[in-house]
Parts: C-alpha cells; structure tokens; sequence
C-alpha cells in the first residue's frame, strides 16, 4: 500500500469514527428527544444545529449556483474545469442542511408535512421547499458525473442538454433562499441585538453568500490540487474569481457601514462586550482584511494569497451566521451540549467523507462523454 493510499484509509477512517459517534447520539436523540442531548430551551429554541449545520451550509453551497450561473447561463466555458466541484460541494452542503434540520426540528417524523400541508404566508415553509428544490436541482446538474461512471452516455447527454435552464431556475431558487433566511430572523427581531437586527437582513445573507460561495469555491480547488486530485488546475480561473470577489466584498462592507450609521446604532460596535466584539472581528477578518489583500494584483495571481484571502471570507460569513444564531438578546446562558458537537461533527464528517469519495471515483474534475449516440 502507497503512502497515499495509507493517509486516505486513515482519514476515511477518522471521519467513519466520528459519524458512528453521531450516529450513537442520533440514536439517543431520536429515542428520548431534544432535551436529552441538546442544551436547547424555549428560550434558545435554535442552537448549534441551526447555527452552523443550516445556516453556514446554505452559505457555503452558494458557490455551485455562482459558478454554474457564471459557466452555463453567462456561457463562459474556460470556467467548466471547476464548475462540477462546486456544484458537488453545493449539493453535498445542502444534504447536510437537511440533515441538520432533521434533527433539529422537534418531531422529526413529520419532516413530509410542509410537502402536503401548505402554509403559503410562513417564511419556514417558504426556506423548506427552497431547500428541497434547491438540493433536487443540483442532485440533477451534478448527475452527468453518475451516469459518465457507469457509461450510460445517452442519460448523461440528456441531463446535460436541460443544464441550462435547471441552473437558471436554480440560481432564482438560490436567490430566494438565501435571502429568506434573513427574513426569517427579522420576524423574530425581539430577540436580536439592534446591532445585527436590520430590514436589509435578507440582502445581507444574499450578498454575503455570493462572497462566500466563490470564496469557498477557490478552497476548496486550491485544496483539491494540492492533494493531487484536481491536476492542472488554472490559477488564472481563480484570480478572476478573486477579483469579482473584491467588487462583491467592497459593495457588502459599505452596505453593512451605511447600515449601522442610518439606524444610528453604530456606538454599539465600540461598546466592550461579546455582540460588539464579535462585530468587528467580523467586519475586519472576513470583510476588510480580504478587500485589502485582494486589492494587490500579486496577491490575487498567488495561490497562498488565494487561499488565505478566501478563508478569511469564509471565517467571518461563518462567525456572521454564528452570531445571528446564537446571541440573541436574553438573560439565559446557552451553550451547546457535547452531543450537539458530536452530531455537527458527524453531518460534517458525512460532508467531507461524500465528497472524498466523490472526487476519488467519479469524474468530478473533468467530463468523460466522448462515446458516440449511436
């Protein structure tokens, strides 16, 4: 056995161990309740699950609507050779986002509900169904690598010839998604600190997922290079990627500025406490900083200053969707349990484990239909 064939039994066996761990809480939750594993009251009804397994997920997943929209719906193709890595990554994170609300929400076995009993004026029923489609579109775009595997070319030319107009209709689903998730948290905006509570919320997490999704796009392909799997990878494709970001970056910190100083709340980042903190740890790590180093063209052309940049971006969108989550305004303490841990570890191991053995057996860095129709 080679050297790398010894590093990938052990990190598949790492990420095996952690989600039998998940799986043994799991257990436990589904047989004896929330209350039985989690830290979570009815005064912090949504905790760690919520936090990070749904709402940074969302986030993160917005790379494979940004990319597909950028290579099939703008009909840019020197962007192709990244275009099925994000949307793998976009749909594994969804997976995980269903995941984490099924076990999250109080009567898992009536997670089919919101499928036959309509509530039209709820925001949650709106962000279910965004869910389920959204994770259905990309289950089908991403399908053409299945069928390329298994040599069924006629299925992958058909779901190849509907690409376009599933990833239209999947960017305006991704659209309304994202951006209902900021609408949910302005409906119960007498839990949140004036400080992150804004009518510009559902903008916010739109922008804000753009950001991220390229960003994460550019990890996770310097990551995938550097470990052999996605060869010949063109840096000049994530330079491009860099520079749109910075246009997207430099529109949301002004957005987030001219908020804070419209709503006259902006003392409130000065004040020494965990919300103020927070903030401008946010701003600065993952808005500022990667605006000032993305604004230097060898910054931008280096792998290195790629991927700190980005990861950066991703930090502060994941300590932003964090602390809309986690710290609303009341007096009780919360603090997630170490099952809850173990479960978020879990649905994250599934994440890293399904796209491991995606990118190891599918044809995910490049496309295999060469076969004739006939």
């Amino acid at each position: 056995m080679n050297k790398f064939s010894t590093r990938m039994v052990a990190w598949l066996g790492f990420l095996i161990l952690v989600m039998l761990l998940g799986i043994y809480v799991g257990y436990i939750r589904f047989t004896q309740g929330l209350g039985a594993v989690t830290a979570l009251s009815d005064v912090y009804p949504w905790g760690l699950w919520i936090g990070v397994d749904d709402l940074v997920g969302v986030a993160l997943a917005a790379g494979g609507f940004v990319i597909a929209g950028v290579t099939y719906a703008l009909n840019i193709k020197r962007f192709k050779p990244i275009a099925r890595p994000a949307i793998l990554t976009a749909f594994i994170g969804y997976i995980m986002v269903i995941l984490g609300l099924v076990f999250d929400i109080g009567q898992p076995e009536r997670f089919w509900h919101p499928m036959v009993m309509w509530q039209g004026r709820s925001v949650m029923f709106e962000v279910y169904w965004l869910a389920l489609l959204c994770t259905g579109i990309l289950a089908v775009e991403f399908s053409p690598a299945i069928w390329e595997k298994l040599k069924w070319y006629r299925m992958a030319k058909f779901t190849s010839s509907i690409t376009i107009p599933l990833v239209i209709l999947g960017i305006i689903l991704s659209t309304l998604h994202q951006s209902s998730i900021g609408a949910l948290f302005m409906s119960v905006s007498y839990r949140y600190a004036t400080l992150r509570y804004s009518t510009l919320l559902p903008l916010f997490f739109f922008i804000s997922a753009v950001s991220v999704g390229i960003a994460m796009v550019t990890v996770e392909s310097i990551i995938a290079s550097k470990t052999g799997r996605h060869k010949g990878l063109q840096t000049d494709l994530l330079t491009s990627l860099a520079k749109a970001n910075l246009g997207v970056l430099v529109i949301y910190l002004i957005l987030r500025i001219a908020d804070i100083l419209v709503r006259g709340v902006w003392w409130k980042v000065f004040l020494p406490d965990t919300r103020g903190l927070l903030y401008v740890g946010e701003i600065t790590v993952g808005i500022v900083i990667p605006i000032l180093l993305l604004s230097y063209p060898a910054v931008r052309k280096s792998i290195s200053g790629l991927f700190i940049s980005s990861a950066l971006v991703v930090t502060g969108v994941v300590t932003n969707r964090i602390s809309i989550a986690l710290i609303p305004i009341v007096e009780q303490a919360y603090f997630p349990s170490w099952m809850e841990f173990s479960i978020t570890a879990a649905i994250i191991a599934f994440g890293l484990l399904a796209y491991t053995l995606a990118t190891e057996y599918l044809p995910v860095f490049h496309e295999e239909i060469t076969k004739p129709m006939g």
